[in-house]
């Protein structure tokens, strides 16, 4: 009888359920279900693989939390909202009141409408579901109605609950120089947390991604993973809540602390979309959502585009910029046939000249001690040679010794009371995005660079300092706790105006390296600087680890001397070339220090680069062998759409008696097809397989022998279906 009754029950549960408005948002390949009921909150029932049959959802008991919960007492760490009312009062109940469904040219948004049941303070939650990847975005729009201001204190961007089980996290720490660390682990009971409070820079020691692997630990291509990647460039936190034997609940979104964000009657705030991917393909199945929906729909500018090949003069020459020296770097890069020449750093300032880091930022001037025919001169100097031009700018950036600062002391990022701190060469200073005027003089940095020299290709944008004095001279007494968002938001109003105007102009997103890898920026940027440690050894692990929630056609990678500038690491040529192709090669010296023998190895790298770029670039990536096994190999390759063209790229960066050599194994590729294998850029014997055939099934289940003698020893082999 008991059990009979609880049959009864359960069915009546479901039957009840049934009866609410469900809210199906499906990608190609996955489903996220919402339950809506007037009166009550809006509910999350499922996140997974692509449904049809919503009743099993329900008849599972699958899940049954809130969507977006806000902090009404209780004691619960998993809210998504908190809110100081008009009155005082401090805690909220949303409550659906209606959605929207409208279709764009990739997606479908749905805007779910709750309001509190008590006060006029109306919370649209968001979801854009992509049709061209299996990515779902997910946002809030937090808005007053209230009698008087309100106080926002968290306003997450999205929740998530995920049924609990042998489930990891995949995160990433690092540090300048060595960014992207991959770190795994098992979530426990209690709290998880990923957090940054870096006000300009939020990709330096952590990131603000995460995998959740629901199926053990983690695997590249095996096993359900949840991806969560926030589209903000400012301060982040990530949580996850394990708060019981059944559920984690994922939040995610703007730091809260020192950040609080008041609304007047009738201001809203959006906040940044949180982008969520699941696959059952392991690791690499989201990545590679995340790889499509970043060139598909413009998360990285202009993503269908093949980035060229450039030389940077940064490593070359260091501030030592001269006429004649840029047009020898010329002469070499365009010898080995590049495509761009990128002057860097030191080529600006009048009364205080670039010599090193301790002045003219902000004095926009070329150096005419350094440049005497200045820079329309080497924008032509570079077209004679076919080349495209490119230039270093840091226009958020000054130093106390400028012309700048001078004329506007109060443009930089700090409070009146407070003495700046400052950065890099002991002077360097924080312009002050939330400034209307700063953000103007943003904007003319580029936009008086494009007028001097309109036929500007490239721009590197830097930005060497974080926001290390809180505090605004723009932004009113009350509200100085604004600044993390207003500087973000400025920043994008500048950028905005910049896309409006040069839509074709390529900026390569850079902050000491890879300090701001985020996709908060890269709708603005065409590629970022992967990390300012060029050597390729340890950039095995720092782009394996970038890679995993970003494409090819956005890293740069460059080639540099040996020894290397950031380790003293002497490594060859080939090796470096082959670890640099797996995204937008470029170089990063002088090309004249190379040997006769070098050079011509070069040439032929570049030229084959160009071959088979748009595999790379546009392609699917399966990352196989990790570097963080501690093999001491690595593997990885990218292949077309279609199945029909593969690049594989195997390295060998540690040596030693009786090593194990592992099988490579291929993945991504048709099965049924045959594949005729060729090394490119092959400078020893031929392999065993060298021109053979082997079907994709094999290729993948059996795998072959590669030849990789001695530390760094590589090979970049190309499959061609026959």
């Amino acid at each position: 009888m008991t059990k009979r009754f609880l049959l009864m029950a359960m069915a009546a549960c479901a039957a009840l359920a049934l009866s609410a408005k469900d809210i199906l948002v499906n990608t190609p390949n996955t489903s996220l279900l919402l339950k809506a009921e007037e009166n009550q909150p809006l509910h999350i029932s499922y996140y997974g693989e692509r449904i049809s049959d919503i009743g099993q959802v329900y008849y599972a008991y699958s899940l049954w939390d809130q969507a977006y919960p806000a902090f009404s007492g209780g004691g619960s760490n998993s809210h998504a909202l908190s809110v100081k009312h008009w009155d005082g009062n401090m805690s909220t109940e949303l409550v659906y009141i209606g959605d929207t469904q409208q279709s764009e040219a990739n997606s479908t948004l749905y805007v779910i409408s709750m309001k509190d049941k008590a006060y006029d303070l109306m919370v649209d939650v968001c979801y854009r579901a992509y049709n061209n990847s299996d990515v779902i975005e997910t946002w809030s729009v937090i808005r007053n109605q209230e009698k008087k201001p309100v106080t926002l204190t968290k306003y997450a961007s999205g929740f998530l609950p995920l049924r609990r089980g042998n489930a990891w996290v995949t995160h990433q720490h690092g540090t300048w120089a060595a960014e992207a660390y991959v770190s795994e682990e098992p979530l426990q009971d209690g709290i998880f947390e990923v957090r940054e409070a870096n006000g300009a820079r939020n990709a330096f020691s952590s990131r603000a991604n995460i995998m959740v692997s629901l199926d053990g630990k983690p695997r590249e291509n095996e096993g359900r993973v949840v991806g969560a990647v926030l589209c903000w460039s400012g301060p982040y936190r990530f949580s996850i809540d394990t708060p019981d034997q059944k559920v984690h609940h994922l939040t995610a979104g703007i730091n809260e602390v020192n950040a609080a964000y008041t609304l007047k009657k009738g201001e809203s705030l959006t906040t940044p979309p949180l982008a969520l991917a699941y696959s059952a393909e392991g690791m690499g199945g989201v990545s590679r959502s995340y790889h499509r929906w970043a060139r598909l729909n413009n998360k990285v500018h202009n993503g269908t585009a093949l980035r060229k090949i450039l030389l940077n003069s940064w490593e070359g020459v260091y501030f030592d910029v001269s006429q004649d020296g840029m047009e020898k770097m010329m002469d070499g890069i365009s010898d080995l046939g590049g495509e761009l020449f990128v002057m860097d750093d030191g080529w600006f300032g009048s009364k205080y000249r670039r010599t090193r880091d301790n002045c003219a930022l902000g004095d926009w001037v070329t150096d005419t001690v350094k440049l005497p025919r200045g820079i329309p001169a080497l924008e032509k100097a570079a077209a004679d040679r076919g080349l495209k031009w490119g230039i270093w700018i840091e226009p958020e950036m000054t130093n106390t010794k400028s012309e700048l600062y001078e004329k506007h002391p109060d443009w930089i990022v700090c409070h009146p009371n407070r003495k700046p701190v400052t950065g890099r060469g002991g002077t360097q200073l924080i312009l002050d995005m939330s400034n209307p005027e700063v953000q103007d003089f943003v904007f003319n940095v580029v936009d008086g660079l494009m007028k001097e020299t309109p036929n500007t290709y490239y721009m590197k944008w830097d930005a060497n300092f974080d926001i290390a004095n809180f505090g605004s001279h723009y932004l009113t007494a009350d509200n100085q706790s604004h600044l993390y968002v207003a500087y973000h938001l400025g920043l994008q109003k500048a950028l905005e105006r910049i896309r409006a105007k040069y839509p074709d102009l390529v900026l390569q997103c850079c902050a000491s390296g890879g300090g701001r890898v985020n996709y908060g920026l890269m709708p603005y940027f065409d590629e970022f600087w992967v990390s300012d440690n060029t050597d390729a050894q340890q950039r095995l692990f720092i782009q394996w680890g970038t890679s995993m929630f970003f494409p090819a056609c956005a890293m740069a990678q460059h080639v540099s001397a040996s020894p290397n500038h950031q380790t003293g690491r002497v490594i060859p040529l080939k090796f470096r070339f082959d670890v640099a192709m797996t995204g937008r090669l470029g170089m990063e010296m002088k090309p004249g220090d190379l040997t006769e023998k070098e050079q011509a190895y070069a040439k032929m790298a570049v030229q084959t680069y160009k071959e088979i770029r748009p595999i790379i670039q546009q392609g699917n990536q399966y990352r196989i062998l990790s570097p963080y096994d501690k093999t001491g190999y690595a593997s990885e390759m990218y292949i077309t759409d279609d199945k029909s063209d593969a690049v594989f790229f195997a390295y060998k960066f540690e040596h030693y008696a009786n090593m194990f050599r592992p099988r490579f194994h291929f993945a991504g590729l048709d099965p049924d097809a045959t594949y005729r294998l060729t090394e490119l850029c092959r400078n020893g014997n031929p392999d065993h397989w060298e021109g053979h055939t082997f079907t994709g099934r094999f290729l993948m289940q059996q795998g072959v022998e590669i030849a990789l003698g001695g530390q760094f020893a590589s090979k970049v082999i190309r499959l061609t279906r026959q």
